[in-house]
C-alpha cells in the first residue's frame, strides 16, 4: 500500500485519529496530506496540517509533547487513518490527556453506565496512562513513573506479599483492599514497560480457549 493509493479529499486532506496504543483512548482528530503523512513514516512522530493556519506542524513541536508512532492503519474505504501513538504529554492544547473528555449524555456516557464488572481497569489504565503523561504534581503515579521501573517493582513485590498474609489471615476485607493494591501496582508496572493490558488479555484469552489436550 502507498500513501498514494489513498483517498485524499478535494482538499487534499485525509483525517486522521489518533489513539493511545495502550489504553486505547481516542486523543484528538486531525488532519493529514501526503506530506505531513509521509513526515510522520519518515520521522515516527505525529505530523499534521492546520486547516486554520494552512500549514503543516509537528505535534509537541513547541509544548514538547511528542506522540511516537507505534502503527498508522487505514480504513477499507481507504479513506480514513487511525495512528496508534504513545504519547509523551497530554494530546489536547487545552492540558488534558484526550480532546474528547467530555459528554453529551446527562450520565457522563459510557464510564458512568457501563455495565462491564470490567470495566474499573479499562477506566483505571486510562488513568494511569494520562498520569504518565500529564505527570501532575503530588501524584503517587507520578511519584512512581519518577522514581522508576525498580521502585515499580518493589511496590509490585510488596503488594504481592500483602496479598499472600491476608489470604494466610483468612481476612477477606483485607484480600480485597491488597489485591487492589497489586493490580493497581501492576498495571503502572505494563504502562512502564508499553505493554497494553489487552496483550495480556490476548494471552489469558489464547491459553483458555484453546481445545483441550488429549491425555
Amino acid at each position: 500500500m502507498n500513501i498514494s493509493d489513498l483517498k485524499f479529499d478535494e482538499n487534499g486532506l485525509i483525517p486522521a485519529i489518533v489513539q493511545d496504543v495502550q489504553s486505547k483512548e481516542v486523543l484528538t482528530l486531525a488532519y493529514m496530506t501526503e506530506e505531513s503523512l509521509q513526515k510522520s513514516i519518515d520521522t515516527r512522530e505525529t505530523w499534521f496540517y492546520s486547516r486554520s493556519r494552512q500549514e503543516l506542524w509537528h505535534k509537541g513541536e513547541t509544548s514538547g509533547n511528542t506522540q511516537v508512532i507505534e502503527d498508522i492503519r487505514y480504513d477499507c474505504d481507504q479513506d480514513a487513518l487511525i495512528v496508534l501513538v504513545h504519547p509523551n504529554g497530554p494530546a489536547c492544547h487545552k492540558g488534558t490527556f484526550s480532546c474528547f473528555e467530555d459528554s453529551l449524555l446527562e450520565d457522563g456516557g459510557v464510564e458512568r453506565s457501563a455495565s462491564d464488572r470490567f470495566a474499573i481497569l479499562s477506566q483505571l489504565e486510562k488513568l494511569i496512562a494520562e498520569r504518565d503523561a500529564a505527570r501532575p504534581e503530588g501524584s503517587y503515579t507520578t511519584y512512581l513513573f519518577k522514581e522508576g521501573v525498580d521502585k515499580i517493582l518493589k511496590k509490585v513485590g510488596e503488594e504481592a506479599s500483602e496479598v499472600i498474609i491476608a489470604a494466610k489471615n483468612r481476612d477477606k476485607n483485607e484480600l480485597s483492599w491488597e489485591t487492589a493494591d497489586l493490580l493497581y501496582h501492576v498495571l503502572v508496572l505494563l504502562k512502564e514497560q508499553d505493554l497494553p493490558l489487552d496483550d495480556v488479555l490476548k494471552v489469558l484469552k489464547e491459553r483458555h480457549t484453546e481445545p483441550a489436550e488429549k491425555e
